[in-house]
């Protein structure tokens, strides 16, 4: 009885002892997780009382200026948009496409193995690198010009390129392989099980990898300035092979200004119109990714 009682009574003492570990380790997850939450608020909220008064329809759709209170962001705006949309036309079929042959033709073995490691390897490279590469690629070797529009997407779409493609290969792999065998035994050819099976349910999960590579690119300023993209542009990009400017360089060029008037409220006016034109373009790829996810 004395054995059964001590015993009981360990057990009890080792619950209660679990109980508070796992309690405090639920308030220090929660407190870290607050910590962070109310740190990025307080400073979305700092600069947007910053560009109370600067953020307006006139800064919106002006051109810089020389003076603070006329200064506008349009071309800035419009260069950023067009490399945006020629990186997701260069990077997500160049990904994707790359991606479905790792995971459905490629055979194992040392090649493989070294691209797979590769591509890893390249997704931690620094973006300075990148422009770099693109300076002495797409500018020098092919003369497609100094700061163009593609040149730009070009040097920032490899960037990226490694991300989608390991974000589409998550994505392929994790389609269960008894849907595959189904399809095969419908008697379907390899290439209609990819276009038919796996694409379609491995959607949104590329979907997810190319949103955040894209959030990742359109906030990259040492690309662009390697490939001596301007930091001021007095125009919007007419033709791929126009210089256009981009919002984060043109933030970095108002920064750099002396007058306290362009480093506090015009530069808290673009941060915030750079950050209310990401999470459009996310809530957008979210809404199409969410469509995919209820149509399979």
């Amino acid at each position: 009885m004395a054995a059964e009682s001590t015993g009981a009574h360990s057990d009890a003492t080792f619950g209660r002892i679990s109980r508070r570990k796992d309690v405090a380790f639920r308030l220090l997850a929660l407190g870290a997780t607050l910590v962070g939450i109310v740190s990025l608020a307080l400073l979305l909220a700092n600069v947007a009382v910053d560009a109370v008064g600067w953020l307006d329809w006139g800064f919106l759709t002006s051109p810089p200026h020389p003076f603070p209170d006329q200064a506008g962001f349009l071309p800035a705006i419009v260069g950023s948009i067009a490399i945006m949309l020629l990186i997701a036309l260069i990077t997500f079929p160049l990904g994707v496409g790359a991606a479905v042959y790792l995971e459905e033709y490629a055979s194992d073995g040392p090649l493989t193995t070294f691209i797979q490691l590769n591509i890893a390897n390249l997704a931690g490279v620094p973006s300075v690198v990148y422009g770099l590469l693109g300076l002495g690629l797409f500018v020098g070797l092919l003369d497609i010009g100094y700061g163009s529009v593609i040149a730009a997407a070009f040097t920032v779409g490899l960037l990226i390129l490694p991300i989608v493609i390991i974000s589409a290969q998550e994505a392929i792999r994790a389609v269960p392989d008894s849907q595959r065998q189904a399809s095969y035994g419908m008697g379907a050819t390899k290439w209609q099980t990819i276009r038919n099976v796996v694409l379609p349910r491995a959607m949104p999960g590329i979907m997810t990898g190319t949103i955040l590579a894209l959030g990742r690119a359109i906030g990259e300023t040492a690309p662009l300035i390697m490939i001596a993209a301007p930091t001021t542009v007095f125009g919007v990009p007419t033709g791929l092979l126009s210089k256009a400017s981009a919002m984060p360089l043109q933030i970095y060029n108002w920064a750099s200004y002396p007058q306290q008037a362009f480093q506090y409220g015009v530069v808290a006016a673009g941060v915030v119109t750079l950050l209310v034109i990401l999470l459009t373009i996310n809530s957008i790829a979210i809404v199409i990714r969410n469509r995919f996810e209820q149509s399979t």
